[in-house]
C-alpha cells in the first residue's frame, strides 16, 4: 500500500506542477472560442466548464483504465510506474495540447490537426485510420458493459438484450445534438463512475491488503511471461490508463463546447490525471485479486464483479458496477460521434440537418455491427479485436505526439519540443516493436523486440534531426 499511496500522490502533484508547466508552454488567452463563434446547436454548443470536464472524462474513460489496468496488473508492479509516469508526462500532455490545438483551430478534428503539421498525405491516412479505430472502439466498448449488466439482471435480460439496448443508445447519442442526451445524462454516469472510484479507493485503505512494493522488484509476473514481455506488451495493454490516441479524437468534441481557453488544463490535463487515478486503483485491486485467487484468472469482468460486490456490499457493488458500465458506454457513443464529424469534415457535409447525419451514420453503424458480431463469435474473436484496438489506439497517439512536436518546434523557441518528442519517440518504439513481434502482427518473436525498438528509435531520431535543423534554420535563420 505504500507504493500505491506514493503513486496516488504523484498523480495529484503532477496535475498541479507539470500540468501548470505545460499550460504555460501553450499560453492560453482570452480569445473567443469556437463554441461562441461557430454555435450551430448540434456540435458547437457552449457548456459550463464542470459539464465539459465530466463529458471529457467519461469520453476518454472507456474500458482501458479499468479492464486495461486489470490486465496490465498481471505484469506486476511495473504497471504502477507506467500508469503514473505515462499519465503525467505522456497521456495528459498529449490530451491537453491536442485539445488546445483543436480549440485554437476552430474545433478541428484530429486528422485535420495532424495533417496541418505532418502534411496532406498523413492527413488522408489518418482520416481512414481514425475512423477504423472509432469502429473498433464501438465494437470493443459494447460487449464488456453488456456482459456486466447481464450479470445484474434476470436471465431473460441476457447479454444479447443489453447489446441491442446499448447499440440503440449509441445511434441516438450519435445523431442528436450534444446537449440533448450526452449533456443531460453524462453527469449521472459521472456520479456512478466517481462513486465507483472513491468507493474502491476507500476500501483499499480499509482492507489494507498486503501488496508487493516497487522496491521489492519489477519482475514480470504475467502467467505467460516467456512470450509476453513487459516491453512492449504492457504499454499496449494498459493503453487508456497512461496514454491513448483515442483521447485526442474526443478532445475536439469538447473544444467545440468550451467557452474559455483558460479552462483547458482542468478539462484536458485534469481528465487524463483523473483517469490515471482510476487506472491505478484498479491495477492495485487486480494485484490483490490475483494474489488471492491466482494469476490464472484472465477475465477482467470477473475481477470487477467480485471485488465490487465483495468490498462494497450488494447495493454499493451494483452502483460501482454501474460506474464501470458507464465508462465504456460513454466512450463508445462519442467514438461514433467523433467518427461522424471526421467523415463530415472529409466530405464537406454540414451536420445541422438530420438527413446529412444519417447519410454518414447508416454505413458506419453497419460496419461497426459487423465488427461486433465478429468479436462475439468466441473468446478469441473478442481478444483479437481488443488487441488490434489497443495497438491502433497507441499508434494514433504516436502520430498525434509527432504533430504536436512539429507545432512546438515551429512556434516555441528552445527545447520546448522535448515535452512531446520524448514520449513520441518512446511510443514509436513501443508500437513498432509490438506489431513486429505480436502474434496478431508479423509474429517475428520476442527475441526481436529490442533490436526493432532500438533500430526504430535511431531512425526516428535521425529523421527528426534532419527535419529539425532545416525547419529551425528556415524559421529562425
Amino acid at each position: 500500500m505504500v507504493t500505491f499511496t506514493i503513486c496516488l500522490l504523484a498523480l495529484i502533484a503532477g496535475y498541479f506542477i507539470y500540468g501548470r508547466f505545460v499550460e504555460r508552454l501553450f499560453g492560453p488567452d482570452d480569445r473567443k472560442t469556437p463554441a461562441l463563434t461557430k454555435t450551430d446547436g448540434v456540435d458547437y454548443i457552449p457548456l459550463p466548464t464542470w459539464k465539459v470536464f465530466m463529458i471529457q472524462f467519461l469520453n476518454i474513460a472507456g474500458v482501458g483504465p479499468i479492464f486495461g489496468a486489470i490486465m496490465g496488473a498481471m505484469f506486476g508492479t511495473a504497471s504502477y510506474l507506467w500508469i503514473v509516469l505515462g499519465s503525467i508526462f505522456a497521456g495528459a500532455v498529449h490530451d491537453y495540447l491536442s485539445g488546445m490545438l483543436s480549440l485554437r483551430n476552430n474545433g478541428e478534428s484530429l486528422p485535420e490537426l495532424i495533417g496541418r503539421y505532418l502534411g496532406l498525405t498523413t492527413k488522408q491516412v489518418m482520416r481512414v485510420f481514425t475512423v477504423i479505430l472509432m469502429m473498433l472502439v464501438g465494437a470493443v466498448f459494447v460487449a464488456s458493459p453488456a456482459g456486466l449488466l447481464a450479470k445484474l439482471t434476470p436471465d431473460y435480460l441476457d447479454m444479447t438484450f443489453w447489446i441491442a439496448v446499448i447499440f440503440i443508445y449509441y445511434i441516438l447519442a450519435t445523431l442528436l445534438p450534444v446537449d440533448k442526451i450526452i449533456g443531460k445524462i453524462y453527469p449521472l454516469f459521472a456520479a456512478a463512475l466517481i462513486f465507483m472510484a472513491v468507493g474502491i479507493l476507500v476500501m483499499l485503505y480499509v482492507n489494507h491488503p498486503a501488496l508487493p512494493e516497487i522496491w521489492e522488484g519489477l519482475d514480470n509476473t504475467h502467467p505467460k511471461a516467456a512470450t509476453t514481455p513487459i516491453f512492449p506488451m504492457m504499454f499496449i495493454t494498459i493503453a487508456c490508463g497512461a496514454i491513448s490516441g483515442f483521447h485526442a479524437t474526443q478532445s475536439p468534441l469538447m473544444a467545440r463546447c468550451m467557452t474559455s481557453e483558460r479552462r483547458g488544463r482542468s478539462v484536458f490535463y485534469g481528465a487524463m490525471i483523473t483517469e490515471g487515478i482510476v487506472a491505478l486503483i484498479w491495477a492495485t485491486v487486480a494485484t490483490y485479486f490475483f494474489h488471492e485467487n491466482g494469476m490464472g484468472i484472465t477475465d477482467a469482468s470477473s475481477v470487477v464483479f467480485d471485488i465490487s460486490k465483495g468490498w462494497l456490499g450488494t447495493l454499493g457493488g451494483v452502483l460501482a458496477i454501474l460506474g464501470v458500465v458507464a465508462a465504456p458506454i460513454t466512450s463508445g457513443d462519442t467514438a461514433f460521434r467523433s467518427a461522424r464529424l471526421i467523415v463530415a469534415d472529409f466530405l464537406g457535409l454540414e451536420q445541422k440537418s438530420i438527413s446529412k447525419r444519417l447519410y454518414i451514420c447508416i454505413p458506419m453503424f453497419i460496419v461497426a455491427f459487423g465488427l461486433l458480431l465478429y468479436s462475439l463469435r468466441d473468446a478469441d474473436g473478442f481478444q483479437v479485436i481488443w488487441r488490434y484496438f489497443a495497438w491502433a489506439n497507441q499508434t494514433l497517439s504516436v502520430f498525434t505526439l509527432w504533430a504536436i512536436t512539429v507545432w512546438l518546434v515551429r512556434t516555441r523557441k528552445g527545447k520546448a519540443y522535448l515535452v512531446t518528442f520524448i514520449p513520441a519517440l518512446f511510443m514509436t518504439a513501443v508500437c513498432t516493436s509490438y506489431i513486429c513481434v505480436a502474434p496478431e502482427g508479423f509474429g517475428m518473436g520476442t527475441g526481436y523486440v529490442w533490436p526493432v525498438a532500438i533500430g526504430v528509435a535511431v531512425v526516428a531520431c535521425a529523421w527528426f534531426a534532419m527535419w529539425y535543423f532545416k525547419a529551425t534554420k528556415k524559421i529562425y535563420g
